[in-house]
């Protein structure tokens, strides 16, 4: 078992604001209902639907769930 997707978003934290990632990661890290220990896709992908504001955008969220997925075989 790898890292949870929270604990993976969190390495993009503190880099280029213009970058979509970083500000997922800045806003995911206090958005205090965010699934910190899923690995399911299903379970973030419906969190962020109902949740999506200006940081937590769903365009983000496809790119950074690949990046993970493709890191830990999920």
């Amino acid at each position: 078992m790898g890292k949870s997707f929270y604990h993976y978003v969190l390495t993009f934290r503190g880099g280029e604001w213009s970058d979509e990632k970083t500000r997922f990661s800045e806003g995911m890290f206090i958005e205090p209902g965010f699934p910190k220990y899923s690995e399911s896709f299903e379970e973030l992908s419906t969190y962020i639907e109902l949740q999506s504001n200006e940081y937590l955008t769903i365009s983000a969220f496809d790119e950074l769930w690949d990046l993970y997925a493709q890191k830990y075989d999920v």
